[in-house]
């Protein structure tokens, strides 16, 4: 299972429209975006589970593609670094 990073989407994405964008590459597992805690709207990126090679295809067929008027970023998603905990 891979975790795919896809980011500059419009306020406007769904996870509903974002998982029937990327099933056309193979199953989509799981779906979150990152939405604006105030107005609900996505604030432009999300994160999706796919299989390995069904991952890669859509980077390969989705990347730099538009979506609803913005040029999509997918690539694999990568650790955050020189992130702290809050340990106490």
């Amino acid at each position: 299972m891979k975790k795919l990073f896809v980011g500059s989407l419009p306020p406007t994405t769904t996870e509903e429209s974002l998982q029937a964008l990327f099933s056309a590459y193979g199953t989509v597992r799981s779906v979150k975006l990152v939405k604006d805690l105030f107005t609900g709207h996505c604030k432009g990126f999300g994160f999706l589970e796919m299989e390995g090679h069904e991952a890669r295809a859509a980077i390969a067929g989705l990347d730099g593609k538009s979506f609803e008027g913005s040029m999509l970023k997918v690539k694999f998603e990568e650790p955050r670094k020189g992130r702290r905990g809050s340990r106490r």
